[in-house]
């Protein structure tokens, strides 16, 4: 019995710590956004209509969306002075979010969407989930944010 709890805890672990499928019921591929409607909690961009941008769904209780924090901070400090957004989207209240700020930085601008509006319109079933936008707003790229390439980026700069 020990041994059979012992391999389920194993499990239980290694599933935490894989990537969660970053999928949408639908592919986005293709749509153009319009303006992003919600609250920014931190480094509200001066605007995103006409701008290259990585759009992120996300929670601070999601350990595949912590991990992908870091490289959403690269990919921001590399491009921000070629105009690129980098926007992460959670359903979480002000305060949770303000505190994990506090000890996981986030360099790109965080934003609130407290009725799960534009994750519910875009079909998002899984996160974290990312989108790239290009300068007209149209979504040429979805999926896990890990799996976000700078070559990607680059072809929308």
């Amino acid at each position: 019995m020990r041994k059979i709890t012992a391999l389920f805890a194993a499990a239980f672990c290694l599933g935490l710590a894989a990537p969660a499928p970053a999928s949408s019921g639908k592919s986005n591929v293709g749509t153009v956004l319009s303006k992003i409607d919600v609250k920014y909690i931190k480094n509200k961009p001066e605007q995103t209509i006409g701008k290259p941008m990585v759009v992120e769904f996300w929670a601070t209780w999601c350990p595949p969306c912590r991990a992908s924090i870091p490289h959403l901070n690269e990919i921001y400090k590399k491009f921000k002075d070629k105009g690129l957004v980098v926007v992460g989207i959670t359903d979480e209240d002000d305060n949770v979010v303000e505190k994990f700020m506090k000890q996981v930085p986030m360099d790109y601008a965080v934003a609130q969407d407290k009725g799960d509006d534009w994750g519910k319109q875009f079909g998002i079933k899984g996160i974290p989930h990312a989108m790239l936008v290009d300068k007209s707003g149209k979504i040429v790229w979805e999926g896990h944010p890990m799996e976000l390439q700078e070559k990607e980026i680059e072809k929308i700069l």
